[in-house]
């Protein structure tokens, strides 16, 4: 789910991190259910306070001052990503993820990762021997090398694994939102 805000400019804003204050409407976490919110103007709905009578009774709804980006989507798919692509920043400045094809064999060997990341425009034969390395352990293969590697300051990375469960956990939680934004066969694969 997406948790969706009104500014006090009166802009309709994606509340990525569920913490910004006032009201929000909840919408599942597709591409195609928030173009269809736009697209059906649901959003004036939720999220535009109900005017009072003199009387105290409640009135009309009143959408003045409401706007919703044409491109909410992709701002949303931006955000999502960004929040993954953080997620893997601190886990690299923790200790708790790993980079690069030898680093991720060797903790693929003494069976220490809790969620493999492979670069979707990496070589597919790398990909699967390292996924073989690791049955049973979920696949992120989502961004390229270059996202991968501005996240985790490096050139290029293609191999990266995140070592800790609680890591892995959030990491997956975010990836699961972001997927239904992205869409590109194999993102999240459980083995």
């Amino acid at each position: 789910m997406v948790r969706f805000v009104r500014a006090p400019t009166g802009e309709v804003v994606p509340d990525i991190a569920g913490d910004l204050p006032g009201r929000g409407v909840w919408i599942s976490a597709r591409r195609n259910l928030v173009d269809k919110a736009v697209a059906a103007h649901a959003f004036a709905r939720g999220l535009t306070p109900e005017s009072k009578t003199r009387a105290g009774k409640s009135g009309a709804s009143a959408d003045a001052g409401l706007t919703v980006p044409p491109d909410l989507s992709e701002e949303v798919e931006r955000l999502l990503a960004r929040r993954c692509l953080d997620l893997l920043g601190l886990a690299r400045r923790s200790g708790a993820l790993i980079a690069g094809a030898e680093k991720v064999a060797g903790a693929a060997k003494a069976k220490q990762i809790a969620v493999l990341i492979a670069a979707r425009d990496g070589a597919s034969d790398g990909r699967e021997k390292l996924r073989r390395m690791c049955p049973g352990v979920p696949v992120v293969e989502l961004f390229t090398s270059r996202e991968l590697g501005l996240a985790l300051g490096r050139e290029n990375v293609v191999h990266a694994a995140l070592t800790s469960d609680g890591f892995a956990d959030r990491f997956t939680t975010e990836v699961r939102r972001l997927e239904g934004f992205r869409s590109l066969e194999g993102q999240l694969v459980h083995e």
